[in-house]
């Protein structure tokens, strides 16, 4: 049984007991626990991320009392904890997503360009969300050279905004056929790299200056999301402020660990239950998938805080050492409450 020490030292949030009480408070200085974190429908812990909290539930070593429960109530790919059987089967029946049906949007795609990109002028209402997706072919003597070939971006309603194969400015030397799905005659005829770049500019940053776009919250700038966008943007010769970009291979929830990102093959089929990217990859499927990601983790529901990210210099864990006496009086509780998420939870954008 628990000692009164032992539960003093014991993190509210992740459950870790410390020998001491100052070691209980360096563990709060650098976690950053936060009602943002997956967190057990049934002990209440937080988890670092999903994969952290699948393995809490139903890993090789989970807690017997939260799988048990799980394994009656609970949905296996957003992991929640429903209130009965049959509330668990009515909620995986919009959990559980369908593979893309490509149907005559992706058809149109396949066959050419298609150019829906605006400039709104801010006119329209909230934030603007797109997904976008690349697919390279090689370039250089030792083909592994990355060029951007086909790009595709979609609306939140998965509806195709522009699709295009592009021209590298360098010759191509593997058109990497059996995963692209990319011929010579796809590129002979089709739009600069510099054109492309140009145009998803302007559209993302809805004719808005660089310097001018600063928080999700301000300006016209459209929300972008995909996969690996870091390598993607830079394919594409695009520039784009980090603080709209919402990355799901970079987005800890969704992360393996805090250095090792997840694929985005096996994101879809842990958390929307269908396949992708099997044989030819389209990049209108991983739009697809991305967005549906994003969506999935920007409906969640949590509780609000003044300052939700402790990255901000203006919201950071109030965990100073010159509070130390203070910080040691407090309880685990009252430690977790000051505590602050150190990144934006994609809740926010639709708060």
């Amino acid at each position: 049984m628990e000692s009164a020490d032992s539960l003093r030292n014991k993190c509210a949030a992740c459950f870790k007991q410390f020998n001491r009480m100052e070691h209980l408070v360096d563990h709060m200085r650098t976690s950053f626990h936060s009602v943002h974190e997956p967190t057990c429908g049934v002990c209440k812990k937080h988890c670092r991320s999903f994969e952290s909290l699948r393995e809490h539930l139903i890993g090789p070593l989970p807690k017997q009392e939260c799988k048990s429960l799980f394994n009656i109530r609970g949905c296996k790919f957003c992991l929640a904890i429903l209130d009965s059987p049959y509330a668990l089967r009515v909620h995986q029946d919009r959990c559980h997503l369908s593979g893309v049906n490509y149907g005559i949007l992706a058809h149109m795609a396949n066959l050419g360009l298609r150019d829906s990109l605006t400039i709104d002028n801010g006119y329209s209402r909230g934030s603007q969300v797109v997904a976008l997706a690349c697919k390279t072919v090689g370039g250089g003597s030792d083909r592994s050279l990355d060029l951007c070939a086909r790009v595709c971006i979609i609306d939140e309603n998965e509806n195709i905004i522009f699709h295009s194969y592009v021209k590298p400015p360098i010759p191509v030397t593997n058109y990497r056929y059996e995963t692209t799905g990319i011929r010579p005659e796809h590129l002979r005829d089709a739009m600069p790299l510099r054109q492309v770049q140009r145009r998803i500019q302007d559209f993302l940053c809805n004719g808005e200056p660089m310097w001018k776009i600063r928080s999700p919250k301000g300006g016209k700038a459209r929300i972008l999301v995909g996969h690996g966008l870091d390598h993607d943007l830079d394919q594409m010769q695009v520039e784009y402020p980090p603080i709209m970009i919402r990355d799901t291979a970079k987005y800890p929830p969704l992360m393996k660990t805090s250095k090792l990102s997840n694929s985005l093959k096996y994101l879809t089929q842990a958390y929307l239950g269908y396949d992708i990217q099997n044989g030819i990859q389209d990049p209108y499927e991983d739009c697809v998938a991305t967005m549906r990601l994003y969506l999935r983790m920007r409906r969640q529901v949590h509780r609000r805080q003044d300052c939700p990210l402790a990255s901000d210099p203006q919201n950071r864990n109030n965990f100073a050492s010159w509070r130390q006496g203070e910080l040691e009086r407090m309880s685990p509780e009252e430690m977790l409450a000051i505590s602050r998420s150190d990144y934006y939870c994609w809740c926010l954008d639709s708060a």
